[in-house]
């Protein structure tokens, strides 16, 4: 087992130095003729290649839903977390890193995830809501039912 995963390292690492320190194609210059495909990319080009070839779109502001909008139990969530608790489980109000970069970006510590209760769920189910700012505070909130998958941002 150990000399399977010694192989596996020894595999990774040769494919990730391989190509260090060839210098190929990276500073030339696109030949007379060459067509656009084939001349160098700018360091800033590349993610908006890579979106464009995918057919992905760029990233764009959450939908909005107003609070009259929301189910019962994520009214009674907001109201916890404007007076400060006490929260039905201990996850409440632990840190969420935004990692996904769904939510506008901040520095780290300032999103808070808070469950949202789900009738018949025998877990805390998949229902959340994220608000950043000053605890308490729920004026950037934000809504999932699919378990970070999308955010609605909930209007006042």
């Amino acid at each position: 087992m150990k000399r399977a995963w010694a192989f596996s390292c020894i595999l990774a690492l040769n494919a990730i130095l391989g190509g260090c320190g060839k210098e190929g194609t990276q500073n030339a210059t696109p030949e007379a003729g060459a067509s656009a495909s084939q001349a160098p990319v700018q360091p800033g080009q590349a993610a908006s290649a890579a979106l464009a070839a995918s057919g992905a779109q760029e990233q764009s502001a959450p939908a909005t839903v107003t609070k009259a909008q929301l189910p019962g139990e994520a009214a009674e969530t907001l109201r916890l977390i404007k007076a400060g608790g006490p929260f039905p489980f201990g996850e409440d109000g632990v840190l969420f890193r935004n990692s996904a970069g769904l939510l506008p970006q901040h520095p780290r510590g300032y999103y808070h995830a808070y469950t949202v209760r789900t009738p018949g769920a025998a877990d805390r189910g998949q229902r959340r809501i994220v608000c950043g700012g000053p605890r308490k505070l729920t004026r950037d909130c934000y809504y999932t039912d699919d378990y970070y998958v999308s955010f609605k941002r909930i209007a006042d």
